[in-house]
């Protein structure tokens, strides 16, 4: 925990490898100090088929799924953060987003919890 799952147009990946990407998104995530450093998880998917309106914009969205207990401003700085960051090392991409969605301690469940 978290996990930070990148979906964006394959095109991103052509610009910066994936691993870049992936190692930008933790370093801004443990920058944030919200979290260990072996707790953060980052995944990637580029698509090939995707529409963005009626066509085909090249775009970077990250969920960020993390425990409950953060405080809205901590979440609103992460996501800030994070896609300031990827706006730097993508200038020209149309549209760079996250969202931060909360696990509930009472339903998360691991295969160390069982």
């Amino acid at each position: 925990m978290p996990h930070f799952v990148i979906d964006c147009s394959e095109t991103i990946i052509q610009q910066q490898t994936p691993e870049t990407i992936m190692q930008k998104v933790y370093d801004t995530a443990l920058a944030s100090t919200l979290f260990a450093p072996d707790d953060i998880k980052v995944r990637i998917n580029p698509f090939t088929k995707y529409m963005v309106g009626n066509g085909k914009k090249d775009f970077i969205h990250v969920f960020a799924n993390i425990m409950e207990g953060r405080t809205t401003t901590q979440k609103s700085d992460l996501s800030k953060s994070i896609v300031s960051e990827l706006k730097v090392m993508f200038p020209e991409a149309p549209i760079i987003s996250i969202n931060i969605r909360d696990f509930e301690k009472a339903t998360y469940c691991n295969k160390t919890m069982v």
